[in-house]
């Protein structure tokens, strides 16, 4: 059983090493390298496995490292459905400079996707949704496909299943293309994404959540989850707009810290979490990201401690791997309520956009 399925179009194998002081031309001797799983899809399932999700990822995969994927995939005992291509699944690499702790992230471009892969793609899609309730389009397109991939996904999807909820983590022409499908329940755009699809500078919070208002005001999506980097993240609904400054945490990398962020709002909301509370998941699962090395993510405990420690909830231990949150599915529950489990989120006043 499936309760959440990820597609990944473009994955890849992240490849992260250290180097003392990073010098032109010269041959830099670096620490071993470490191999995960990567892509924004792969990296949101993999963030819900370890948070105990029924969850299974769908991606496209081909030569040798499409294989190695797979197999690193397989290691973690992800539940995988992938359809092979004839290209060769990208690498990307991470090299974090000792010396002055920067980090430097190199992205390969993927492999060309064939028409005959991309309909076996959504064919894919079709048959392996079962009991999903959450469908997550994460990531960036390859060449060969469509401009309105995730819209293409997005109709499959609710044709098989209604009342399936339509997660999208995307950028450029790919996500004004799904978000004008009006088939999108939560979107997670970067502020500079958001400043692309809406043309207008966003300079503060309260422009930021009329935008996103705007968003759900126009059908697009029903809930904007906006991240802000260090300044936090931003949630927005039909009926409410709330900020939750950046978790405390040492940055050691910040690669999949977004990712992480959709894993664990989306996970929390399957709980049955209002969106405050998903809010403060989302938030400590990325600031336990943050604080793996190279291309590591978080697990379970880290984001149980993060989520307890940075939220205020209590000095007690934090919850085992899995705990759910009290099922507020067709319940209301008041800000006093959510504020006890939330700690330091606020609220923006909700105004109307004309």
């Amino acid at each position: 059983m499936t309760d959440m399925l990820t597609v990944t179009l473009n994955p890849a194998v992240d490849i992260s090493t250290s180097v003392n002081r990073i010098v032109d031309t010269r041959k830099l001797r670096c620490e071993v390298a470490q191999r995960d799983p990567g892509g924004g899809g792969i990296n949101v399932a993999r963030v819900l496995h370890r948070l105990g999700a029924r969850c299974a990822a769908l991606f496209l995969a081909g030569g040798d490292h499409g294989r190695t994927l797979c197999s690193l995939l397989a290691a973690e005992g992800l539940d995988t459905r992938w359809v092979e291509i004839a290209g060769e699944t990208r690498e990307n690499f991470s090299v974090v400079e000792s010396s002055s702790g920067l980090e430097y992230r190199f992205v390969l471009p993927g492999p060309h996707v064939m028409a005959d892969e991309w309909d076996a793609c959504l064919r894919s899609l079709a048959t392996n949704l079962r009991d999903a309730r959450f469908l997550v389009l994460s990531g960036s397109l390859p060449r060969g496909v469509p401009v309105d991939a995730y819209a293409q996904l997005a109709r499959v999807a609710v044709a098989v299943r209604p009342n399936i909820r339509v997660a999208v983590d995307a950028s450029g022409p790919a996500l004004a293309a799904v978000l004008d499908s009006g088939l999108v329940d939560i979107v997670k755009p970067s502020l500079n994404e958001l400043r692309e699809l809406t043309g207008l500078p966003l300079p503060d919070a309260d422009s930021q959540a009329d935008a996103a208002r705007a968003l759900i005001a126009d059908g697009k999506a029903r809930m904007v989850a906006l991240t802000l980097a260090e300044n936090g993240a931003l949630l927005t609904t039909r009926d409410e707009t709330y900020c939750m400054p950046a978790l405390k945490a040492e940055v050691r990398s910040a690669i999949g810290a977004g990712d992480s962020f959709l894993a664990g709002m989306l996970w929390a909301l399957d709980q049955g979490a209002v969106p405050r509370e998903a809010l403060g998941y989302g938030t400590a699962a990325a600031a336990a990201t943050m604080k793996q090395p190279g291309t590591r993510l978080c697990d379970a405990r880290d984001v149980a401690r993060a989520y307890v420690t940075e939220n205020r909830l209590s000095p007690r231990k934090p919850p085992d791997p899995g705990t759910r949150f009290p099922d507020t599915r067709g319940a209301s529950r008041s800000h006093k309520d959510t504020s006890r489990i939330c700690g330091p989120t606020f609220r923006l006043p909700c105004r109307r956009t004309a």
